[in-house]
């Protein structure tokens, strides 16, 4: 799966630029002019890095850089800078809100593959970590004294999507053990819920290397 990108910039041309350079490099780029929109956009879907202008129409830059890592959804999200101007002051602004990376006008070629080789490795260990296999295991959910018992639906190296009769809300601290083989001890893992589907299935972001090891040991069992 190639690394999800977003581009969000008010100057249509800067902006599908970008686009088509990234896309040159085997990334799946996407596109907005609409900082209001993308803000609404990076609550729900994840994307592996933004790409985000600096002067927009509010939310400016720096204040939707904030928005982003505040999200459950796009929190570890790689966060590159679009922006003209080299003061200290504006690039203090943006480091405070969590933007690692800074491409500076006139875009260039040149200028954004050297970008791009920059932060491949930071790019893809997020695509990694929230790239999703289909693993169907038994789930037990525990916040507080509720249980419920579920299934899981798929996992990545950050999180699983679990089907239960029903489900816990949004934010719910969660502890979850993971029943990958029969008469063998779960792997069990501290998390929260960060979004519902439906009535009955829940993602959760999860705490400890037990989704490492579910991958470990699907992989031993699939030779």
């Amino acid at each position: 799966m190639s690394a999800r990108v977003l581009v969000v910039d008010d100057d249509p041309l800067t902006g599908e630029l970008i686009c088509e350079i990234l896309r040159s490099a085997g990334m799946d780029a996407s596109f907005l002019a609409s900082s209001a929109e993308a803000a609404v956009l990076l609550k729900r879907e994840k994307y592996h890095a933004v790409f985000l202008d600096m002067r927009m129409p509010a939310p400016d830059g720096a204040e939707l850089a904030r928005q982003v890592r505040a999200s459950r959804v796009n929190a570890s999200t790689v966060l590159v800078m679009i922006t003209g101007e080299q003061d200290r002051t504006v690039m203090g602004r943006a480091f405070e809100a969590g933007v690692e990376f800074f491409l500076f006008k006139p875009i260039e070629r040149t200028k954004l593959l050297k970008l791009i080789r920059a932060t491949e490795s930071s790019i893809e260990r997020e695509r990694r970590r929230f790239t999703r296999v289909r693993l169907r295991c038994g789930a037990l959910l525990e916040s507080g004294n509720d249980r419920l018992e579920g299934t899981t639906l798929d996992l990545s190296l950050g999180g699983a999507l679990v089907q239960s009769h029903r489900a816990f809300p949004s934010g719910t601290p969660v502890t979850i053990s993971l029943e990958l083989e029969a008469g063998k001890s779960p792997l069990r893992s501290g998390g929260r819920v960060i979004r519902t589907v439906g009535t009955d299935c829940m993602a959760f972001s999860l705490k400890t290397s037990a989704p490492r090891k579910a991958f470990a040991c699907k992989s031993a069992s699939s030779r």
